[in-house]
């Protein structure tokens, strides 16, 4: 089976480096109901953080980190999420998410059951966070 993170962005592509892309989910359920989440999707298809270099482990680290801190920044979230699964799709990414305590699911996570039927409004366009991460990984 072919993998969707080699075949396509995977989602609405904000920012791309030569080691890794970063999109931000546009589709479906999750898309609604945590409009700020971010994947950075390494470009190369390993399926573990260990598999990367050190130098390359530190880079992706750093982008992570500077998405959080765009994320807080500019939305001012109750939490942000990071998570690395990769148990569906074994290729190494990311999910950096926003997190608002009227989000639909707050406090559990995005792949609890709903605990109210709400979507945040946010304090930024996400185009506006879009293009701040974009700045952030360019510098």
């Amino acid at each position: 089976m072919p993998c969707p993170l080699c075949s396509t962005d995977g989602g609405f592509v904000v920012a791309r480096t030569p080691q890794f892309r970063v999109v931000r989910v546009t589709d479906g359920d999750e898309a609604r109901r945590f409009p700020a989440f971010y994947r950075l999707i390494w470009n190369a298809h390993v399926a573990e953080f260990s598999d990367l270099s050190v130098t390359d482990r530190h880079a992706c680290m750093d982008a992570v980190t500077e998405i959080e801190r765009t994320l807080r920044s500019l939305l001012a979230p109750t939490k942000v999420n990071i998570a690395s699964l990769g148990n569906v799709v074994p290729h190494l990414h990311w999910h950096v998410i926003a997190r608002f305590q009227n989000d639909s699911h707050f406090p559990a996570p995005i792949w609890a059951p709903a605990q109210r039927e709400t979507a945040p409004s946010l304090a930024r366009p996400l185009e506006a966070v879009d293009a701040a991460i974009a700045q952030a990984l360019s510098g």
